[in-house]
């Protein structure tokens, strides 16, 4: 559906130069809800608007639909960019106009009928659930509405794929879920593949099914959310994941094991599935000789599968902590030894 293969993207002005994008390569399947998360800088803004050739590459290719888009003529490009759909961060919509304008406008330059704009507008409006404000100006519209608007205005000339730009950064917490699962629903019912950008894993944690971290202009790591989620490999990576899935063991905690003097271990474990953590825990209580504390835990759920965090603490002879340890590893739980 979209791919970039090797892609570089350098800006150059008096005070040196940038690189945006080095040599970035994704690929985002049909009915994907495919996250790109990373910091201020990092390079999501230039990638996304790769897609429609907003941006133009400096090396590497951009198809979409198996179209090579850099190689595109001004003409085709204007064809290609009727089935990418655009929500932008600060709504982007006439606040002087109607809802019905401002949504109908794609349709309008496209030179659709005055009965296929009224027809595909009210279709739309209805999917956002913003019929009753058909005649409302934006500028009467809450943060929250006027975004609704805008992805009505994407969705109006049926494209297949719906590019979202920090779509809900603006928008408190509350809003934000709601538009959340109107983008999911949107992808579930309309089949409409979506590429998103975020500061925010929260955001890719509710509703993507991929995603790749951005940092310095380079992807750091991509996979399923699952992947990433239960096994983040880089720093950044880490830290972001780190936001929703806390792996930190409360202070106050650390502070009471210290004063324990006992012989003992803590293990930082990390699971996919309910039942892999149930077993594991029922096992490592029966073990002879062996103590077992949880210190912190953490479950989230991702997609339909729950992911989990938590600190073990394993006292007792060293033989019986080895035995623990063989358990976990035996569950394929995979267990990093932490340092207090």
């Amino acid at each position: 559906m979209i791919t970039l293969d090797a892609v570089s993207k350098r800006y150059s002005g008096k005070f040196g130069h940038v690189d945006a994008l080095i040599d970035v390569s994704v690929r985002v399947k049909p009915a994907d809800i495919f996250g790109i998360v990373g910091f201020s800088g990092a390079g999501k803004s230039t990638l996304i608007r790769m897609v429609n050739r907003l941006e133009d590459p400096d090396s590497g290719t951009v198809t979409v639909d198996g179209d090579d888009v850099t190689a595109m003529t001004r003409k085709e490009l204007l064809t290609s960019r009727r089935n990418v759909g655009m929500v932008f961060q600060q709504f982007n919509l006439l606040e002087t106009k109607t809802v019905f304008r401002n949504v109908a406008m794609p349709l309008i330059l496209a030179g659709r009928s005055r009965a296929e704009i009224a027809r595909r507008v009210a279709e739309v409006l209805d999917i956002v659930e913003l019929a009753d404000k058909r005649d409302a100006r934006i500028s009467q519209l809450s943060g929250g509405q006027k975004q609704r608007v805008g992805i009505a205005r994407a969705l109006a000339t049926e494209p297949d794929i719906l590019l979202c730009d920090e779509a809900t950064s603006a928008l408190d917490p509350k809003t934000t879920e709601s538009i959340l699962q109107l983008l999911k629903r949107i992808n579930q019912t309309m089949g409409v593949t979506i590429l998103l950008i975020t500061h925010q894993m929260h955001v890719v944690q509710r509703i993507c099914n991929k995603v790749a971290v951005m940092e310095a202009g380079r992807v750091v790591e991509q996979g399923s959310v699952i992947e990433v989620f239960g096994n983040p490999q880089s720093a950044t990576t880490q830290e972001f994941v780190r936001t929703v899935i806390n792996d930190q063991i409360p202070d106050a905690v650390v502070e009471l094991v210290k004063q324990d003097h006992r012989n003992a271990r803590i293990y930082r474990l990390r699971y996919v599935g309910v039942s892999a953590s149930n077993t594991l825990l029922s096992q490592l209580s029966r073990t002879a000789n062996l103590e077992v504390n949880i210190l912190a835990a953490t479950v989230e759920q991702l997609e339909d599968t729950v992911v989990g965090l938590f600190h073990v603490q394993l006292v007792g002879s060293d033989e019986a902590i080895r035995a623990g340890a063989q358990l976990i590893d035996a569950a394929g739980i995979a267990k990093e030894e932490v340092q207090l």
